[in-house]
């Protein structure tokens, strides 16, 4: 990796650890690690441009049929590509078809971009993660061999156990803190060959151990609210992303959009986005840059 590489466009690509999930915003959005990752990126770069697609839910195949073409025909100096968890935990889970959708995505993005990044997502331990542990593991194998064979680089956020802290996780335990964000942020910059600006990998400091009775107070909140939901979605084949669309997708024509600094004369720090007006700004579904 070239050290303090240049980047002019950035596309992500994936599902609800990419969209942001749960970094919410006062305004009801969620920001997350992409959205940090492009800002930073933009600061360095006039002219920058970024498109997030990833929707909540997906799985991998949903995400190489909705997304993968559509990220490839921008042709972005950077895809980040993070998929395939959500089938893993999953009652049933095909993994020579996460294999083979997931080689189709890697295959088809590698070349249409400068750098493509994957991960090995954070985990956590709890009777879920543990559950389907060996299928997760499974797939970071298989990225990591993907990796090799396509000159992407792997962001190992499962080794970390910064990211393992309870602390790091949202309520629902399912997804990162905005903190947990920050710091997937610092991993994927640091990765791209850019100087680093924190130790993403730093444990936060200790802090007192929560009582007995909270711990079950919260336990039973979880069930309730997020782990009943959650799999009632996986045994009835319906996702929290039906019927949304990525955040730089167009739901009046399907078609994905770039964004830029709202001040295209002073892009960094950024402090809001436009969208960018220019030929080729929008890419369709399917349709080849």
């Amino acid at each position: 990796m070239e050290p303090n590489a240049s980047y002019t466009s950035f596309v992500a690509v994936g599902d609800s650890f990419t969209e942001g999930m749960s970094d919410l915003l006062p305004d009801g959005t969620y920001r997350g690690w992409a959205d940090l990752l492009a800002s930073r990126l933009a600061a360095r770069s006039p002219g920058f441009r970024y498109a997030n697609l990833a929707v909540r839910g997906k799985l991998i195949g949903q995400i190489v049929d909705e997304q993968v073409e559509t990220a490839a025909a921008l042709r972005p100096d950077v895809v980040t590509l993070v998929g395939g968890l959500n089938d893993t935990l999953r009652p049933k889970c095909d993994m020579a078809m996460v294999r083979g959708r997931l080689e189709e995505a890697v295959e088809r993005l590698a070349p249409s971009c400068e750098q493509l990044v994957l991960m090995r997502s954070p985990g956590r331990s709890g009777p879920v993660f543990d559950r389907f542990r060996p299928r997760m593991e499974a797939l970071f194998a298989l990225i990591d061999d993907l990796a090799g064979q396509h000159g992407a680089v792997v962001v190992d956020l499962y080794s970390a156990p910064s990211l393992a802290d309870p602390r790091m996780w949202d309520v629902d335990r399912l997804h990162l803190t905005a903190e947990g964000h920050r710091r997937v942020a610092e991993a994927v910059w640091q990765a791209l060959g850019l100087p680093a600006e924190r130790d993403w990998r730093t444990p936060t400091p200790p802090g007192a151990p929560p009582r007995w009775a909270s711990r079950r107070t919260e336990d039973i909140r979880f069930a309730r609210q997020h782990l009943a939901p959650w799999i009632g979605r996986r045994l009835t084949g319906r996702s929290s992303g039906d019927g949304r669309r990525g955040a730089q997708v167009d739901a009046a024509t399907g078609r994905a959009f770039w964004i830029t600094p709202a001040d295209a004369e002073n892009p960094g720090p950024v402090t809001g986005w436009r969208r960018a007006v220019s030929p080729g700004a929008e890419v369709g579904a399917g349709e080849a840059g």
